[in-house]
């Protein structure tokens, strides 16, 4: 039985409330705070400063209430609750006022005492003990303590001292304050994180209607489909995430994939645009072009130009006046120029927020400049300002133009060089990117006689003396001089030469265009490759059109999949040019994106598939990308490989143009790769080794495919990888280079970015990137914007961590696909660019350097050319319809708007 004789009475805890029918007997005012004990209290019979007072007046508390702000706190063993009464509180066993204890117990001058009550577990454990009401204002504490208030009488009640007791109060309440502090800040952070999540729950909800809508359109019942999805924060709350829709996570999932970017091509031949115009210089005073320079020099991107450039655009840029309150630039409009404040105060505004604040003397703007994108936030003049502008295509003429010019000047030099003469224009473009530029001054000595050398050098600038000694040992005689487009040292590329002459530099900020004999081997080959290269390139020349533009990767002529092809091909040729969809039934949406959607289609009457790329025409002219559309269409006509999907025919109607492509039904490799985190090495040198099939047959026809990513890689039902998506495609022809920037972020070589020109070096940079993805699931290079992946792509592979997973060799491989130049002046800027020709796979053996790169070694490419290796990614397709291995798209339920203006006529 309980004190009180209730069998079912629950004892008291620390902190409950007393009865109403005690409050209001004795009037007992509730503490309006908790008090928080320590760890534990010191046991009864250790000594301490709490030996004398009585055990039952102190207990420890281990197991405690939740305190009233929701947090499990700790709670003081000893309660102090004040009295109202006149009458003093009395011992319950001997009558003595409980005031007689001491001075220190009294908290105030007259009527108000302390009552002191304890309740919880005692030092060692066990169950809290109510003391009940005596009706004396008093409390009788239980029996079993009755020795402790014996020893309390037969005490000197002066020599009661509770001064250790009140410090530890204190100290108490002073960790309490804290704790609220603390407190405080966590419901702050607890507020944010709410915001957040619920933003998360709108975009999901917003997934949920689209996914609605596709169930509609697609004609399944409301009650066929799985239970709608909880809201987010209820999954959460339930810990259950596998409640939500499947389509809905891959829709979200989706988010993730990396997009293209491009800006309009440079020739201009389809949007009557007559490619980069001429460049217009406006006059300026010194101070203004000062300005302009400085602002330059501090934009992370802009100072990375070489100053040559920087010049021409400081030249070329052009004033434009703003008045108070009008916008510079518009959030969410596609931009165009690159501006620079020179007088007034503008305000950054992103979704009506104010961001900041720019004065004079600050770029911005400078990714319109690259390619077409849209403004991620507005630009306001907040007074009259004065601004200079460049737009993007002033950019581009002067970026290519100047390339072009100085290209063009060293392949002259070239041509002037009789052991060079001869060779074919695709190697000596590629002896003129090899070239690097020394700086001499007057009287140094470029060559010293009797040495050994290796290298071969074309002056560009400035003027040398030759000198040799004569039989007589006298002093060295000058024998002649020479100037710019002259050369020495050429017998360096054969052999190893001792010099037989000096060369001194006559001038100051002398110029010398060098190239050594390894870097030659490399790139061309050695003099007797080149001697017999030349003997089979004139043979070469001499053979029939149809035998050197033969395909020796296509299939075999009597092959089973030829027969298909070309019975599949005679078949979609009777479909109807502007009626795509008169015979076609569309299954499925295998991807969609800003362009329009990729479907996959049945003919009627068989259940042959293909994939139907519809893309907007609208879209296109607004992005001016008529000529990537016809490239990939041609492109894609005339490869004839088993890595690369095939085109059938192409559509086009008032508002799109289409392309008829193989369905590949093993799903999207990004999709696989995402569901897997990442790759081991056999898995990523089986998909390496696709792609490096494709890039063979794709380079040796002068084809750069640049916008290599998991995005564009499909899987068939044998499970190998075939590339897909040539829109950025383009047929540049051996030896030469192309100008437009397009690529994806995460891809694009540093000459990409940097507009000098690219070839096929830009696929080899991509391929470095990409394996480093397939192996850990994520790019090297990414950032929160473009500008930021852009800049950590100058700075190069070299300041990227590589993780353990990557083994040393594909970490080598990486590095030489992504190779930075190697020159030898480190210090001048020429040290800080990143030098295509000298990554691997962009020499004089192509491809066929990285196939003979350790990582695969072992690696059997001639089962792999005839499919006869085992794929392992090979999934189940369980036929021509089954397109389970792709994400579920919603459906687009906007017609795309009617475009007449007849770009497409030959489509």
């Amino acid at each position: 039985m309980s004190p009180r004789g209730d069998k079912h009475h629950k004892p008291a805890r620390l902190g409950d409330q007393i009865t109403a029918a005690e409050e209001q007997q004795h009037q007992v005012v509730q503490p309006n705070r908790w008090v928080r004990s320590l760890d534990h209290w010191t046991p009864l019979d250790s000594p301490g400063p709490l030996d004398h007072i009585p055990g039952d007046l102190i207990r420890d508390h281990r197991q405690h209430p939740r305190g009233p702000s929701g947090l499990c706190v700790c709670v003081c063993a000893v309660l102090l609750t004040v009295h109202v009464s006149q009458e003093p509180l009395n011992d319950s066993s001997t009558g003595t006022p409980l005031s007689l204890l001491g001075p220190g117990l009294n908290l105030h001058e007259g009527a108000a005492s302390v009552r002191l009550r304890t309740a919880g577990a005692g030092p060692y454990g066990g169950r809290p003990t109510p003391w009940p009401d005596m009706g004396n204002g008093s409390i009788k504490a239980p029996q079993a303590a009755q020795r402790h208030h014996s020893c309390l009488c037969n005490r000197d009640p002066a020599g009661w001292d509770v001064e250790p007791l009140r410090l530890r109060i204190t100290h108490l309440e002073e960790k309490l304050a804290q704790r609220e502090k603390d407190f405080q800040v966590q419901e702050l952070q607890l507020r944010l994180l709410r915001q957040e999540l619920d933003a998360k729950c709108s975009q999901v909800e917003k997934l949920q209607d689209a996914l609605a809508g596709y169930s509609h359109a697609n004609g399944h019942p409301l009650g066929a489909l799985p239970p709608p999805p909880l809201p987010l924060a209820s999954a959460i709350d339930q810990g259950s995430a596998s409640r939500f829709h499947r389509a809905a996570v891959e829709v979200h999932r989706r988010l993730k994939a990396k997009e293209g970017v491009s800006a309009e091509p440079t020739s201009g031949a389809y949007c009557g645009a007559g490619g980069p115009g001429e460049r217009a210089v406006v006059r300026k005073d010194s101070q203004t072009k000062r300005l302009i320079n400085a602002a330059m020099v501090k934009n992370d991107f802009l100072k990375k130009l070489e100053p040559q450039h920087q010049r021409e655009m400081v030249d070329c840029m052009y004033p434009r006046k703003y008045t108070q309150g009008q916008l510079v630039i518009q959030e969410g409009e596609p931009g165009n120029y690159l501006y620079v404040l020179a007088d007034g105060l503008l305000q950054v505004i992103q979704n009506g927020k104010l961001l900041g604040e720019m004065r004079p003397g600050t770029a911005f703007g400078e990714l319109a400049i690259l390619y077409n994108c849209k403004r991620t936030a507005s630009v306001k003049a907040v007074s009259r300002a004065l601004i200079w502008a460049l737009d993007r295509q002033t950019f581009q003429s002067i970026m290519m133009r100047s390339t072009q010019a100085r290209h063009q000047e060293y392949f002259n030099f070239l041509r002037s060089v009789s052991l060079l003469k001869e060779l074919p224009e695709e190697k000596l473009a590629k002896i003129v990117d090899c070239l690097e530029v020394d700086y001499f001054n007057r009287g140094e000595f470029i060559i010293r006689e009797g040495e050994e050398g290796n290298t071969f050098f074309i002056i560009a600038k400035g003027e040398v003396t030759v000198t040799q000694t004569t039989e007589a040992h006298g002093p060295p005689q000058e024998i002649k001089t020479l100037g710019v487009g002259d050369y020495f040292g050429e017998k360096a590329l054969i052999s190893e030469d001792v010099r037989s002459a000096n060369i001194v530099c006559n001038a100051n900020d002398t110029q010398c265009l060098v190239v050594d004999r390894e870097n030659f081997n490399q790139m061309v080959g050695t003099y007797d490759e080149l001697q017999a290269y030349l003997k089979e390139y004139v043979e070469e020349l001499s053979r029939s059109d149809e035998k050197r533009n033969a395909l020796p990767q296509s299939p075999q002529a009597d092959s089973p999949t030829v027969q298909e092809w070309r019975r599949l091909q005679d078949r979609v040729a009777l479909l109807p040019h502007h009626r795509p969809f008169h015979k076609l039934k569309v299954i499925a949406t295998l991807g969609m994106g800003g362009f329009g959607r990729v479907e996959l289609v049945k003919l009627e009457d068989e259940d042959t598939t293909f994939a139907l790329k519809c893309i907007k025409k609208k879209h296109i002219v607004d992005t001016r990308q008529q000529e990537h559309i016809y490239s990939e269409k041609n492109i894609l006509q005339l490869t004839n490989s088993p890595f690369i999907v095939r085109l059938f025919r192409t559509f086009r109607d008032d508002r799109c143009v289409y392309l008829l492509l193989e369905a590949c039904l093993g799903g999207e490799l990004w999709s696989v790769l995402r569901d897997m985190n990442f790759f081991d090495d056999s898995i990523g040198r089986f998909c390496i080794g696709c792609v490096l099939e494709a890039f063979d047959y794709l380079h040796v026809r002068g084809i750069v495919y640049r916008d290599l990513k998991p995005e564009n890689l499909l899987l068939d039902a044998d499970g190998y990888v075939k590339m897909a998506d040539f829109g950025f495609a383009k047929k540049i022809g051996l030896g030469k280079k192309t100008w437009t920037f397009c690529g994806t972020p995460e891809y694009v070589a540093p000459e990409v970015v940097m507009n000098k020109g690219h070839d096929f070096g830009a696929d080899c940079w991509s391929l470095g990137i990409l394996i480093f993805e397939l192996l850990t699931g994520n790019p090297p290079f990414s950032g929160s914007d473009h500008i930021k992946i852009y800049t950590m792509v100058l700075h190069g592979i070299e300041k990227v961590d590589f993780p353990k997973r990557i083994g040393k060799r594909p970490d080598d491989l990486i590095r030489r696909l992504c190779r930075r130049a190697n020159t030898r002046k480190p210090a001048s800027r020429e040290a800080l660019a990143l030098n295509p020709v000298e990554r691997l796979g962009n020499k004089k053996n192509g491809i066929l350097d990285i196939k003979k790169h350790k990582w695969f070694q072992g690696f059997n490419w001639d089962g792999l050319r005839h499919r006869r290796l085992q794929s392992p990614l090979k999934r189940e397709v369980r036929g021509p319809l089954d397109h389970s291995h792709f994400d579920v798209f919603p459906p687009d339920l906007e017609e795309p708007p009617e475009e007449l203006s007849g770009w497409d006529r030959n489509f």
